[in-house]
Formats: structure tokens, C-alpha cells, sequence
């Protein structure tokens, strides 16, 4: 799944513009998939913080003294009980701007049975696993 992912963004790199997102938090607890996402992105012109939880998250963002993020990037089910909306959540709750709406996130699942009530109306964008790099490319300009 990995190479096919590289070989698509190589592929659409020649083609496409960068999204619009400059500063894009990666949250995903299996490194494979973390690495692949953060050379995606890069390769598309974004700055990138790529971390295993939504602790090592924010400790990466104060290291740098990242500005707010542009979009957030997490996977559904991650470890220690944690799922990608409480990251996302705590990762908004830590860049309080009253008059800017919320970070915009993308939130990636292989379950597609139930999510859709618990992210509804929290303004995610979900997307289902398997995730081709051209789709994921549009939720993310259409999420910046």
C-alpha cells in the first residue's frame, strides 16, 4: 500500500499544485504510515509536524514554536485508548483564536461503520481507508 501511495504522489507532484495548507499536523501511531503521509506532504510544499500522539504533537509544535496549524491530519484509532477526535480536539482546545473557526482536520479510518455521528458536526472531514494520494490531496485543499 505504502509504494502505490509514493508512486500516485510522485506522479501527481508533476501535476498538481501544493494545497493551500502551509503548517500541517500528521497524527498516526504506526510509523510506516506516519513516514509515508509527512514525505507526502512535504512533497507537496507543506511544513510538517509528524508525531505518534497528540502529546508528542504538542511538544513538537512548542519545540519549534510552530504558529497555529493549518489543517490536522490523524488517524482514527490510535493507541493508549486515545481516537483521532479527542487529539483533534485537545490540538484545537491548545490554539484558541475566538475570531477563527476551528482548525480544519482530516480524520482517516478503516472502520466506516459509526464514525460519521461522532464526527458530524464537529466540521472533520472523513476519509475512508484505503486513502489514494489524489483524494487525500483534494481533502486537503479542500480543508485549507
Amino acid at each position: 500500500m505504502i509504494p502505490k501511495f509514493f508512486h500516485q504522489a510522485r506522479d501527481m507532484k508533476a501535476t498538481r499544485s501544493a494545497p493551500v495548507a502551509k503548517l500541517v499536523v500528521v497524527i498516526d501511531d504506526d510509523p510506516l504510515i506516519l513516514e509515508a503521509t509527512e514525505g507526502l506532504l512535504r512533497s507537496w510544499g507543506c511544513c510538517v509536524v509528524a508525531a505518534r500522539s497528540c502529546d508528542e504533537a504538542l511538544v513538537r509544535l512548542a519545540e519549534t514554536k510552530a504558529r497555529r496549524p493549518d489543517v490536522i491530519v490523524c488517524d482514527y484509532q490510535l493507541s493508549r485508548g486515545m481516537t483521532g477526535v479527542d487529539a483533534i480536539e485537545r490540538l484545537r482546545s491548545a490554539f484558541p483564536i475566538p475570531a477563527f473557526p476551528p482548525i480544519p482536520a482530516l480524520l482517516i479510518s478503516g472502520d466506516a461503520s459509526s464514525l460519521r455521528c461522532e464526527v458530524g458536526s464537529r466540521g472533520y472531514r472523513l476519509l475512508y481507508k484505503p486513502v489514494n494520494a489524489e483524494r487525500f490531496h483534494a481533502a486537503l485543499v479542500d480543508a485549507s
